[in-house]
């Protein structure tokens, strides 16, 4: 495979499926770390988070699918799958999954090489971030910290009349036993 994958730093929520073209044990082991780790080496890249790369067999699938997994598991917009429905579905043997995440977001460029076969890039549905003004009174002003400057001096107050009523209380003490 001679197609490059120019990943930005800045990149988010992309997600890449490949084909892995083993067999048994080849196969089961190629997401295994022990010195090299095959998956890594096959894609061509620099960093790698293993928490963020997957490898399983299609059939594991069974029932909801490669596409149905990208849509639900991965967030991936029907209306991307659409066009590839079949095709990911209709993926046999074992397939790697990679997200953006897994290259710790750092500009790399990806080579993938045998036994990695593209299927297809798809992006997370990411809705964008809004700050629209909350529709309570109570959140509108500013956030202060700590105590206000009349609560100090009522803190003191209470802490004084504690005191005060400790201390009358072991004087009476002292009275009664005295007699």
């Amino acid at each position: 495979m001679s197609d490059k994958i120019n990943v930005k730093a800045s990149d988010r929520g992309l997600v890449w499926v490949f084909a892995v073209d083993l067999e048994g044990d080849e196969a089961a082991n190629f997401n295994r770390r022990n010195g090299e780790w095959p998956a890594q080496k096959a894609l061509g890249a620099d960093t790698l988070d293993p928490e963020h790369v997957e490898v399983f067999q299609a059939s594991d699938l069974e029932g909801v699918g490669l596409a149905g997994y990208l849509e639900e598991g991965m967030g991936i917009p029907r209306d991307q799958l659409q066009d590839m429905r079949a095709r990911l579905d209709g993926q046999q043997g074992w397939v790697m999954v990679v997200t953006s995440k897994a290259l710790g977001g750092k500009a790399q460029t990806l080579i993938p090489r045998a036994p990695l076969r593209l299927i297809g890039s798809f992006s997370e549905d990411r809705p964008p971030v809004s700050f629209e003004t909350l529709p309570s009174g109570s959140a509108q002003g500013t956030v202060s910290g700590g105590a206000s400057e009349t609560e100090a001096p009522r803190q003191r107050n209470w802490l004084w009349a504690v005191a005060g009523v400790v201390a009358l209380a072991i004087i009476l003490t002292l009275v009664l036993v005295a007699r």
